[in-house]
């Protein structure tokens, strides 16, 4: 899961970062103001991918989906690119899972087959 939901907020660090150019055309918006909260959301983004197999960690990466979302409101294109990511956001963490299960069940079975196997130690 880790790698799938990494890949997702890696791309999605570029992605802010885009939008952070786009906004600079914003004549209501200072390019501090941009940069700030551009930046700390890069910084989530990548900060996340080392928390995203703790406690908490999926649902930090849902609340920068939400918020990706709604930035959709200062740049209307990224209300279809965060559905994209949230989209993404959904697959990685649900398809995530179900691959960590699957490595699980295949370390289980090949201890069991080891343990079985006489004159193996």
């Amino acid at each position: 899961m880790r790698t799938l939901c990494s890949s997702t907020l890696i791309g999605e660090f570029f992605v802010i970062g885009f939008a952070g150019l786009v906004a600079m055309k914003d004549p209501d918006l200072t390019a501090s103001t941009v940069w700030t909260v551009c930046g700390i959301a890069m910084f989530l983004s990548v900060a996340l991918c080392g928390v995203v197999t703790r406690p908490g960690g999926i649902a930090l990466g849902w609340a920068l989906q939400v918020a990706l979302i709604a930035s959709g409101f200062v740049v209307p294109s990224m209300f279809f690119l965060g559905a994209v990511f949230a989209a993404l956001w959904w697959a990685s963490v649900h398809y995530g899972r179900k691959i960590d299960e699957a490595k699980a069940r295949f370390a289980a079975q090949e201890a069991q087959a080891d343990s079985a196997t006489p004159g193996t130690a």
